[in-house]
């Protein structure tokens, strides 16, 4: 299907939602998709665009000694000090909506379908806003599946787990954001379905210029 330009869809959810099974079924439909946290941890690896200012604002003790961004001391530091995550959060968000943008760029000439996925899209306002959403999609699941999903990784203990939802913008706040929602509470067949429903509504506004 010949599209005029492609549809610009924020895709965000809270940890463990399934964000990303969601992006990899749009992929797989042939939608670019864009993963801010994949860019962050560039950003923040050795050598990174980040790893100065970071250093800079928050001293040589945040880098490891690989270069990189010490992320489980970073992480207790913004979790015991909100003004250190807003201090972070200021170098970041600029330098990942840069690369975001730069990524859809592109992208966008031969993709029908860019998808951004951006886990803090409702805390992050300039970056929503920098990068001109058409639609908001919220992969959303009830608490106690979203926990018990966060805990089967095994990356994080409940402690941990507990902070980074806390931390994160309440389900009702994305809830209001949303456009359109996906319900992520049962088999994975009925959230693939979901994708390919949506996958076409996309491609029928997107082709009518909408």
């Amino acid at each position: 299907m010949a599209l005029a330009a492609p549809l610009r869809i924020g895709l965000t959810g809270g940890l463990a939602s399934g964000k990303s099974t969601v992006a990899e079924r749009f992929a797989s439909h042939g939608a670019a998709c864009i993963d801010t946290d994949a860019i962050a941890r560039a950003l923040t690896a050795g050598g990174g665009a980040a790893i100065g200012p970071i250093a800079a604002a928050f001293g040589a003790g945040l880098i490891g000694a690989d270069g990189a961004m010490d992320r489980p001391a970073m992480r207790a530091l913004v979790f015991a000090d909100p003004a250190a995550r807003v201090r972070l959060e200021g170098l970041l968000h600029p330098l990942i909506l840069q690369c975001s943008l730069q990524q859809a760029a592109q992208a966008e000439a031969v993709a029908p379908l860019l998808v951004f996925e951006v886990p803090l899209l409702v805390e992050a306002p300039a970056v929503r806003a920098g990068l001109r959403l058409d639609r908001v999609l919220v992969v959303d699941c009830p608490p106690h599946e979203q926990q018990a999903r966060a805990r089967s990784r095994g990356r994080l203990d409940p402690v941990q787990i507990a902070a980074i939802i806390a931390s994160q913008a309440p389900r009702a706040a994305r809830l209001a954001l949303a456009d359109d929602v996906l319900v992520n509470a049962g088999p994975p067949g009925q959230l693939d379905a979901g994708v390919d429903r949506l996958w076409e509504a996309y491609a029928r506004a997107a082709a009518a210029g909408l």
